[in-house]
């Protein structure tokens, strides 16, 4: 994994963990912003990455240790937020759950949990997923356009998706929607001593529904919050102006 660096080292570190199937530009849009207050780092998730185009993704215990063995290097152990959305979500709640590091904040927005279900059943809804994504990564630029909605997504966002989505190998799509979906973790969760905050667009409430059941009963202590208008992965992507904001009022 490599970690990407953004502002000054000497400013609160800001940790951006991002969702699958982008590759590491996914926070492009509010890094900027994000910067000019925090020493912003962007671990490059395994197999997403075009520079390293060999590499496999690996598995959310995997992906935390790496962050865990950056941060206690590099920033002794703590930092000022974690930021993880969707599968960056799931390695924010591993995280949370191994306290090998700390974080004044932690914000979790779409963040997958672990799927509560008989086994062979998740084995099934893994492939479901996989087969899902699978049938988009091979569609042309023209039926991709169809199936994202044009009030929020330019035709530039359109190749960006089949673009990100051609660099991925088939098993790095199957590890990743496996693992994010069947990580473990050690419950009860103790209370951290940093604030955690559970974010996720008014647009995926239904698809979310498991997952927001799952954090009141295993993290009773984090703050919900629906971000009205936003989809899944929406609020740095298409709101990037409204994500700093809510990211900045959230650490403070």
């Amino acid at each position: 994994m490599r970690f990407q660096e953004y502002g000054n080292r000497e400013n609160p570190t800001l940790v951006m963990l991002q969702p699958m199937l982008m590759n590491p530009s996914a926070f492009n849009f509010v890094i900027p912003q994000c910067s000019k207050n925090y020493h912003v780092v962007v671990p490059t998730m395994p197999g997403h990455d075009p520079q390293e185009p060999n590499e496999q993704y690996t598995s959310i215990e995997e992906i935390a240790s790496c962050v865990e063995n950056w941060v206690q290097e590099h920033c002794g152990g703590h930092v000022k937020c974690i930021y993880g959305c969707s599968m960056g979500g799931a390695v924010t709640i591993r995280l949370l759950s191994d306290r090998n590091i700390t974080a004044d904040t932690y914000v979790i927005d779409g963040g997958i949990t672990p799927y509560q279900l008989w086994k062979p059943l998740r084995y099934l809804i893994c492939l479901r997923d996989f087969m899902m994504i699978w049938l988009v990564k091979h569609m042309s630029v023209k039926v991709l356009r169809k199936m994202m909605n044009s009030n929020k997504y330019s035709e530039k966002d359109v190749i960006y998706v089949r673009d990100c989505l051609h660099s991925l190998h088939n098993r790095t799509i199957w590890r990743g929607f496996y693992s994010t979906n069947n990580y473990d973790v050690a419950l009860p969760l103790l209370k951290p001593v940093g604030k955690v905050f559970y974010w996720y667009g008014a647009e995926e409430r239904k698809d979310r529904s498991w997952d927001l059941a799952y954090i009141r009963k295993n993290l009773p202590w984090a703050k919900i919050q629906e971000n009205i208008g936003m989809g899944h992965a929406e609020s740095f992507t298409v709101y990037p102006e409204i994500f700093c904001k809510m990211l900045a009022k959230n650490i403070c």
